[in-house]
């Protein structure tokens, strides 16, 4: 079903790589979305981009991210993903605001349009919530249920509401190179 759902995405506009995967969720606006290639999106995901004429991007994916389900990306502006992530369940990401004040109803106020901006090889736990205008860099670590609500470096972990730094990684470490259905042994298992 996933490839069929997808050939009628990409006939009513959405641009997508190869080898993605996208089980039943909901997508409007295709013509704003770009996948790169073998992403994953699990059941009631939400690619949801501004409901308005728009000729340019508002969500831009980059390849091998992993998707859990009831993930909702909420674009009035520009959401970009990098590569390599992985999203827990419920995780809703958003680069808007509705604007308010006293005697005045939010429905009936603009939307305050951003960006987000999260970089590769993240992990973003369940529940997390991303706001307006945030950038995580390159392997960031987003807590279940975070409210991420500023901008954090690279190797950031995060957690709270709202999301503080817990610790800053130093270093990178190598990625490993196994074979496709390879696994590490851990010495402490084989021993």
């Amino acid at each position: 079903m996933s490839r069929v759902r997808l050939f009628f995405y990409r006939r009513l506009g959405l641009t997508a790589g190869r080898r993605n995967r996208m089980e039943a969720g909901r997508c409007r606006r295709l013509a704003n979305i770009v996948l790169g290639d073998h992403n994953a999106f699990t059941a009631g995901c939400w690619l949801w981009p501004q409901n308005t004429d728009y000729d340019g991007v508002r969500i831009r994916i980059g390849s091998y991210n992993y998707f859990n389900r009831n993930l909702m990306i909420d674009a009035c502006g520009y959401v970009e993903v990098g590569d390599h992530n992985m999203f827990g369940p419920d995780v809703y990401i958003t680069d808007s605001n509705h604007q308010f004040g006293l005697g005045v109803s939010p429905a009936s106020q603009p939307m305050s349009d951003g960006r987000v901006k999260i970089g590769s090889h993240c992990w973003i736990g369940a529940k997390a919530v991303i706001l307006k205008d945030v950038a995580l860099g390159d392997y960031c670590v987003v807590a279940a249920g975070a409210v991420v609500t500023k901008s954090f470096p690279p190797g950031s972990v995060i957690a709270g509401v709202p999301a503080q730094l817990l610790r800053a990684e130093a270093e990178v470490l190598p990625e490993p190179t196994l074979a496709p259905g390879e696994y590490a042994e851990s010495k402490e298992l084989t021993q």
